[in-house]
């Protein structure tokens, strides 16, 4: 007697991908529609993270972002505007897509040695023939390009140094403990980021995290402004109050309080552009931190 092993269907899930348009949003980047390839992705890749910034402005205005890709169109490409991982995950992907590159759209979860981090961070994992890569531009202080999916696999592109690690069916981001930051736990030199595993995921999966991520209070983004620019060798952040330039050449940091007053043109040399009753709230809650 034989039996057999029932299985369950995936269900088929439309992204809506044909709602981006991709034309704008290459103009916004700045680069073509060239063919499918590694050196293609690594490039469009590294202009999406230089040219759209990291930013949750919505959620201290008490609006948690949209997650579909019209809103997303017209925020992050049609004005000057970023937002957060599930923002320019979804979008970046749609664009992926697009283009023909193959993308299994995943979940990480930040400080992942901690017991008590939810699971909200977005990854992408992309196909280019036999190959599979992290694609990861919403992480704000993370990778300009993207990095293979193999175990050890490591890059200082840019001045930054990342490496890949896999810890059983996880892979580790992690970067060297020297680089600023507070997230991930120390070990041989090096500290997670985030990890992730391969279970591709649903749309509603991202609405249910980006609900928590924009309104819990516990959230790290419903505390404080965080914007953030990532490029060669330098790293601008406004993280509360604080205003902090970083470099990879040696150079220290530069370290500076940013007032209500000042908010609205340093967000404009971030490449944020907030005006009218938008700034004013904005100031309101930027100078109750």
């Amino acid at each position: 007697m034989t039996s057999t092993q029932k299985t369950t269907a995936v269900p088929a899930l439309d992204w809506n991908v044909n709602a981006l348009d991709l034309d704008a949003y290459l103009r916004r980047v700045g680069v073509s529609a060239d063919s499918v390839s590694v050196r293609n992705l690594a490039a469009l890749h590294e202009a999406h993270v230089r040219s759209i910034p990291f930013e949750n402005v919505d959620v201290l205005l008490g609006r948690p972002p949209s997650l579909e890709l019209p809103d997303l169109t017209a925020k992050l490409v049609h004005s000057r505007r970023g937002g957060y991982c599930f923002e320019h995950g979804l979008l970046f992907a749609a664009a992926l897509e697009r283009l023909g590159y193959g993308v299994t759209r995943c979940v990480g979860r930040v400080g992942f040695t901690r017991p008590e981090m939810p699971e909200t961070h977005l990854v992408l994992l992309v196909d280019v023939g036999a190959e599979r890569f992290l694609a990861d531009v919403g992480f704000g202080s993370g990778l300009l390009r993207p990095l293979p999916l193999a175990d050890g696999a490591n890059t200082e592109y840019g001045g930054w140094p990342f490496r890949l690690r896999r810890d059983g069916r996880y892979w580790l981001l992690e970067a060297p403990t020297g680089d600023s930051g507070d997230l991930g736990d120390p070990g041989d030199g090096w500290r997670v980021e985030h990890g992730f595993d391969e279970t591709p995921k649903r749309p509603v999966d991202y609405e249910v995290a980006n609900h928590y991520v924009a309104t819990h209070a516990n959230s790290p983004f419903t505390r404080r402004l965080i914007v953030q620019r990532r490029d060669h060798g330098v790293s601008r952040k406004l993280l509360g109050r604080h205003y902090l330039v970083e470099y990879t050449d040696g150079r220290q940091a530069e370290s500076t309080v940013v007032t209500p007053d000042e908010l609205g043109d340093v967000l404009r040399s971030l490449d944020i552009v907030v005006e009218g009753a938008d700034l004013a709230r904005l100031r309101e809650v930027y100078a109750g931190e």
